[in-house]
């Protein structure tokens, strides 16, 4: 478990932190692997009967970690462990619950279609960029975000990339709630102890009847295949340099 993603087990309540506030909870390949390894100690464990997202600090996260996933997209020899988090959310069996503050980047949104029950404070923004980077969502958001929200909603979190507040997010019935910041872990809390004290079979039967989970993985792997192939193109190789010059990328020139 990498220092940066704190796990606590408690009352069968499994809390995963993310803990890095000074780089805004950014993901890296090592906090995707130590989450991804908690999901899945979370489906074989017994004792974990509901799972917890928050983050430290201002907010939940950036996202992926852009100098990380830059040297990972020139290194094949790096094993990504993001595809395996993915997957595992895709196909949790388990109550997940999210504690969202600030800005949810990327994963930092697309994770929450995956939650069952998600809490934000006002403070909070949802962000879908993957265009702005010439790249694709991911995690099955091209199809859960739209059964969400409708089509125009999503492809305009989308293409534009621009945020949505807390309170939008709950008049769409994309979240569950606005909490106050100085409630909101307790709020996801204590969701997620009345969840542990229900029937385990009867809510993951529930859920899986409510998900169509090889769908899920399908559109999770078409993603996936897409993302890799764009990351070898040269709108995904200006919007790195442009990342790392510190500069707007200029896409003008490039053929889509």
């Amino acid at each position: 478990m990498t220092e940066f993603v704190k796990s606590e087990l408690e009352d069968g309540v499994l809390t995963l932190t993310l803990a890095r506030p000074d780089k805004m909870n950014a993901i890296t390949n090592a906090m995707y692997a130590a989450l991804a390894d908690a999901l899945e100690t979370a489906e074989k464990d017994r004792a974990i009967r509901a799972v917890v997202f928050q983050g430290d600090g201002d907010h939940f996260t950036a996202g992926n970690d852009m100098g990380d996933f830059a040297a990972q997209s020139k290194d094949p020899s790096i094993v990504a462990h993001s595809p395996r988090f993915i997957t595992n959310l895709g196909i949790a069996t388990k109550p997940l619950i999210a504690a969202v503050q600030g800005n949810a980047v990327g994963i930092g949104t697309t994770m929450l279609l995956h939650c069952d029950l998600v809490y934000v404070a006002p403070t909070a923004r949802l962000i879908t960029p993957f265009v702005n980077i010439a790249l694709v969502p991911e995690a099955a958001s091209t199809h859960l975000l739209q059964g969400r929200i409708g089509y125009a909603r999503a492809y305009e979190m989308f293409a534009l990339g621009e945020p949505m507040s807390g309170e939008t997010a709950v008049s769409l019935g994309l979240v569950n709630a606005v909490v106050p910041v100085e409630e909101l872990r307790n709020k996801a809390r204590e969701a997620a102890l009345k969840l542990a004290s229900r029937p385990a079979g009867s809510l993951s039967h529930t859920k899986a009847l409510m998900r169509d989970t090889a769908l899920i993985t399908a559109q999770i792997n078409r993603e996936g295949a897409i993302l890799k192939e764009r990351l070898k193109g040269p709108e995904a190789r200006e919007a790195l340099t442009a990342f790392a010059e510190r500069r707007k990328p200029d896409f003008s020139k490039i053929a889509g």
